[in-house]
């Protein structure tokens, strides 16, 4: 295997790794503030999709679509923890069976609505070509995948260290009862949050259509892709959702590249590995 090998799987990984980031920091932020383990959260990754495919359908437009998922799938989130969640309290139980009772749901409505066939989310022209690097044909779609993730992660580090919403969700993570005791309005911060991580994965189904494809069985495929994330990055660290995406993307790439036979394995000993070392993960609170 020469240089060229291990340069375009390093590529291709980074820029898988950028389409998880997408899925595992909305997951970490909701886990982190909220405490809800939220087993439909690959549901946002597809329905996402599908919202975007109906908007091409509808407009032609691919960069319409983008933020029509976001806003839809935001609202579909913020519904189901004002309505749903919310009433159940901190009962970790009964949170998995709502999500899990949810992501159900969420799937069959997808089959009823867009059918079971497989779909492809065509980006523009731009996009679809490649460019040459150093002798190496990479394509223009995932570097645009790895710019969005850096765009994406940029601004929330920003919105979470420089601003005072920022602030206040950092102080809820700490503990949300002393956050109360100074005024913050703890209920509202968790609401944004979830709609955020929502959002989040729709954009991520939106950006993965057109390199994974949107098809019946994609949310539950993404899932534990997303939880290795979180759970190897540490709840509820932006930084942590950043590195653990980088981690599971290079060893799943690799994996497949060079020992498909037991690529699962590849890809979830990473995170075996570290909970064994750190429970809570790299960039965890103990």
């Amino acid at each position: 295997m020469n240089a060229q090998f291990w340069l375009i799987q390093t590529f291709n990984g980074l820029s898988y790794g950028a389409l998880l980031f997408l899925v595992g920091s909305g997951l970490s932020l909701i886990f982190g503030v909220m405490r809800i383990v939220n087993l439909a959260h690959g549901s946002y990754f597809l329905l996402g999709g599908y919202v975007a495919l109906s908007v091409i359908w509808s407009t032609g437009s691919w960069v319409l679509a983008i933020p029509a998922a976001a806003i839809a799938i935001a609202l579909l989130g913020l519904v189901m923890e004002r309505v749903f969640l919310r009433p159940l309290g901190f009962d970790p139980l009964r949170q998995v069976l709502l999500t899990v009772g949810f992501a159900f749901l969420f799937q069959q409505a997808a089959l009823d609505i867009w059918t079971g066939n497989p779909f492809d989310i065509d980006p523009p022209a731009a996009l679809s070509r490649s460019i040459v690097v150093g002798g190496l044909h990479l394509p223009v779609y995932r570097i645009f995948m790895i710019g969005v993730a850096l765009a994406i992660g940029l601004l929330l580090w920003l919105t979470m260290e420089k601003t005072r919403l920022g602030a206040a969700v950092r102080a809820t993570v700490d503990d949300a009862q002393m956050a109360r005791g100074v005024g913050i309005n703890t209920s509202l911060i968790s609401t944004l949050i979830f709609a955020l991580g929502a959002a989040l994965a729709a954009v991520g189904g939106v950006i993965g259509g057109a390199f994974l494809g949107v098809y019946p069985g994609l949310d539950f495929e993404m899932l534990p892709i997303a939880f290795a994330v979180v759970i190897i990055g540490g709840m509820g660290s932006l930084g942590g959702a950043a590195i653990g995406a980088l981690i599971v993307g290079l060893a799943d790439n690799f994996g497949k590249a060079l020992f498909p036979e037991v690529s699962y394995f590849t890809l979830y000993a990473p995170m075996a590995l570290i909970l064994a070392v750190r429970p809570t993960g790299l960039f965890g609170r103990e």
